[in-house]
Parts: structure tokens; C-alpha cells; sequence
């Protein structure tokens, strides 16, 4: 059944995609979770401040009890952030969000299943509270594979989200403050970036970005990052490459 439209109506309904960090909790220690986030709040204060995120309790080896999670949910708005549900969990993660009048949100699911792949590797001897990561809010269709090339015409503007899934993204324009352009391959700028650019979202170390005028927020690829208060001299406006070594961040000169 329609619902007809009516110009009296209080307001309109509607669904869309919005941009969501998810911050995976990692062991329940809401002291030393504020402190994390905070951290990541004063690096990147644009990025990260008054953030929309959601709470990912699935990596824990027991459900924490609604007392715990109310502390956690806590320590994500005493660290400048807002909590706005839980991710995806088993049936019990359902009743807890129920409990807690939390939204359960299933979108994250897959976000973090090319680290979980590799469950074989030795784990640090004392891990982080908690691992952000965020949901784009503009995707491009998906190929089905890493071929092709996603092409943005034009610039980015600042709150705008551009995301090529499965491929690589060439932006022809400048990149705004405030805007993100992100990709599961490469990212190609042929103008100023002055947001933030995220190469191998779904985890491919080999990605690489390349600016043609460097004066970022933040750059990633794989999950690893830097964020910029002030951009290095020698790479102000330069024409630049970023790629891993190992879990390390490389940015140079072309």
C-alpha cells in the first residue's frame, strides 16, 4: 500500500546512506576507550569530533552486561563522539540493543572480515580499546571485481563522499576540507586535495594514492593512517605518492 503524500504532512520519511564511523571494542575498559578516543578527536578533529559511530561489541569474547555497555557507550560521548546504535551481533546482541533503545545496525557486518582473516597472526601483548573504522555514504555500483576505474569529473565539495568500490577512483578536481574520497584499489587526484583520501578500504596493502597537490586532512590505505595539523614542508603542495611498507605509511615526492 502507497502512503499518498499530503503538503500537511508533519514531515517525510525516508531512507538513505549516511556516514558512520564504527568503533570495534576490543576488550570492555570504558576508561582506557575515552582515552583512545579522545586521542583520535585531538589528531583529527575534523574527522572525528561529534562523530556519528556505532558500537561494535561482536570481537569480544562475552557480551558485556547492559551496566558495562551503558559505561562504554559513555566513554564514546565523554570522548567528543555520539553513539547512535550497536552493530550487527547474534540474538542476543538484538535484545541488548532493545534494552539499551539502540538501533541494531547489520551494515557493519562485513566491514572487518579482511582483518579477521587473518586470525593466525600473533596478537599484540596489549591491544587498543577499540578500532574506528567509517562507512562511506556514496558507493559506485560494484563490477564484482577490482577492474576498471570509477571517474569523478570535477571537484569534491566538503561534507560530499565519493567511495569506488571494487576499483580504482580518478578525480579530476580538487578535494575539499571536510571531504572524503575513498577506494578499494588506488586513488588518482589531479588536483588539490585538502580532505581525506582512503586507498584499499577493504584491506589491500598494495594500494597506492597519488595527489597532484598535497595538502590533506588525513590519509589511509588498509585501514593504516596520518593525520596532517600541519602539512610536512618539503610535501606542502607537492605532487605526491602514498603507499605501506609493512603497516607504515610512506608519503614522497614524485
Amino acid at each position: 500500500m502507497n502512503a499518498k503524500m499530503d503538503a500537511n504532512d508533519a514531515c517525510d520519511l525516508r531512507f538513505g546512506q549516511v556516514g558512520i564511523a564504527c568503533v570495534r571494542v576490543r576488550r570492555v575498559d570504558a576508561a582506557a576507550l575515552c582515552d583512545e578516543l579522545e586521542r583520535r578527536v585531538r589528531a583529527a578533529p575534523q574527522m572525528f569530533a561529534r562523530a556519528a559511530v556505532v558500537l561494535d561489541l561482536s570481537h569480544l569474547p562475552a557480551l558485556p552486561d547492559d551496566g558495562a555497555v551503558d559505561a562504554l557507550l559513555e566513554a564514546v560521548r565523554s570522548a567528543g563522539m555520539l553513539p547512535v546504535g550497536l552493530a550487527y551481533g547474534t540474538s542476543e546482541t538484538e535484545a541488548l540493543a532493545k534494552r539499551m533503545g539502540l538501533p541494531l545496525i547489520a551494515k557493519f557486518r562485513a566491514a572487518y572480515e579482511p582483518a579477521a582473516a587473518a586470525a593466525g597472526a600473533p596478537a599484540a601483548a596489549v591491544e587498543p580499546a577499540a578500532q574506528i573504522q567509517r562507512e562511506p555514504i556514496l558507493s559506485a555500483p560494484a563490477p564484482g571485481s577490482m577492474q576498471g576505474t570509477l571517474h569523478h569529473a570535477g571537484s569534491v565539495r566538503s561534507g560530499q563522499q565519493v567511495y569506488a568500490r571494487d576499483r580504482d577512483l580518478i578525480v579530476t578536481g580538487a578535494v575539499a576540507n571536510g571531504a572524503e574520497v575513498i577506494a578499494d584499489g588506488n586513488i588518482h587526484i589531479y588536483g588539490s586535495l585538502r580532505g581525506r583520501a582512503m586507498a584499499g578500504a577493504q584491506g589491500d596493502g598494495k594500494a597506492r594514492i597519488f595527489v597532484s597537490d598535497f595538502r590533506a586532512e588525513l590519509v589511509a590505505i588498509a585501514g593504516q593512517y596520518r593525520v596532517f595539523e600541519q602539512i610536512p614542508r618539503d610535501l606542502d603542495g607537492q605532487s605526491v605518492q602514498c603507499w605501506l611498507e609493512g603497516d607504515k605509511l610512506l608519503i614522497a615526492r614524485l
